[in-house]
């Protein structure tokens, strides 16, 4: 468990599954995505966040604002191989609508990129979207993400027959050596 300033970074509860689910069956939400997900999609996707806290001892946070309400969504750190089949480690974010344009995505954002070269001791952090989504591209780079144009791909996941506007991602990156080197010191 982790505090921000205005946030509890947590592993998962059974009663996260209902606005977890609710989150997921939100058409603007989930408009970069593949659709809507189903309730039970939705608790599977739950029950492999906790897989990755056991099996690796990091995953996605449930993010908690304790002033708000007692869940507004998930950010963390996720395994990225697929993005061109080397070792990578995402930091993502998917928030309730409600919670969106008040930051909370940017704070737990930079507090995973802590996490992640500071505790979990990785080398590279990289984030990617499609590149309408405004929103988090937003996010990627406040947290001092960099665009790398040349590691933008077609997200092997995505149906592309249903989904073609979905296929190309932007690829966002940061180094643990950039991250020391710009990061301020209490």
């Amino acid at each position: 468990m982790i505090r921000t300033e205005r946030l509890l970074l947590r592993r998962w509860r059974d009663g996260d599954r209902e606005p977890f689910a609710a989150l997921n069956a939100d058409p603007m939400v989930t408009e970069h995505l593949q659709g809507t997900t189903s309730r039970e999609a939705s608790d599977a996707f739950v029950d492999l966040v906790e897989a990755g806290w056991r099996e690796r001892g990091w995953s996605l946070w449930a993010v908690e604002a304790p002033d708000v309400a007692p869940f507004i969504g998930y950010v963390g750190l996720w395994p990225a191989d697929f993005v061109t089949g080397a070792p990578m480690v995402e930091v993502g974010w998917r928030l309730a609508r409600r919670h969106w344009g008040k930051g909370y995505a940017s704070e737990a954002g930079l507090e995973a990129i802590r996490f992640g070269f500071a505790d979990v001791g990785l080398d590279e952090i990289v984030s990617f979207t499609v590149a309408q989504n405004r929103r988090s591209i937003g996010v990627m780079e406040r947290i001092g993400l960099i665009r790398d144009p040349a590691g933008d791909f077609d997200h092997p996941r995505v149906d592309a027959v249903a989904y073609p506007h979905l296929v190309r991602h932007v690829l966002y990156r940061l180094t643990r050596e950039r991250w020391e080197s710009t990061r301020t010191l209490p």
